[in-house]
């Protein structure tokens, strides 16, 4: 479990790497922390000063990296691709992370930065739920390791991250999933 110390650390790097919309408020993700599904994993430099970290929740049947952040002070050292590694090379569970559609330079480079990693891109339409209350849903795509997901597999997991990820249950859960199916065919 980590100390209030290094959670600050971890959420800092979190605010510096992504907007509001795509992370939860402090409170929010210091809660995530007596979640059993839920981990963090932590890269530390020579000081023992947290420089990156993998947030990632872990179910039964597959695993869903949520978050994974650097230092902006050391961005491009190779860093995020050890600690992405790493973390494949311990799953025998299908890995699955959400990524910005490839319409600007820097997704595109996302994108590219996981399929090196061996990650598919996956064609089939996804909506984040919001994360913090008064945020619009966020259209996004789903990348899968260790290969590419028809989107009846997926459905087995959009639940799960529906469910126990984003804590939205039944209709409103139904209803965004619905929303993915219509986005694929308009």
């Amino acid at each position: 479990m980590l100390d209030d110390r290094e959670f600050d650390k971890v959420f800092a790097i979190m605010k510096a790497s992504f907007p509001a919309s795509e992370r939860r408020t402090y409170a929010g993700q210091k809660e995530l922390l007596s979640d059993p599904h839920y981990r963090l994993i932590t890269e530390t430099d020579g000081n023992n000063n947290i420089s990156a970290f993998l947030a990632v929740w872990e179910f039964p049947s597959f695993r869903f990296v949520e978050h994974i952040a650097v230092d902006p002070a050391i961005r491009g050292s190779g860093l995020g691709g050890k600690l992405m590694t790493a973390y494949i090379g311990e799953s025998i569970k299908p890995i699955l992370l959400e990524v910005e559609p490839p319409v600007t330079d820097l997704a595109q480079r996302r994108v590219n930065f996981y399929e090196r990693l061996g990650f598919h891109f996956n064609l089939f339409e996804y909506v984040q739920p919001p994360l913090q209350k008064g945020q619009p849903d966020l259209p996004l795509k789903m990348m899968s390791y260790p290969q590419s997901l028809t989107e009846a597999k997926f459905a087995l997991f959009e639940e799960i991250l529906y469910t126990k990820v984003y804590k939205i249950t039944g209709a409103q859960a139904n209803s965004v999933s619905e929303s993915n199916r219509r986005g694929k065919s308009s």
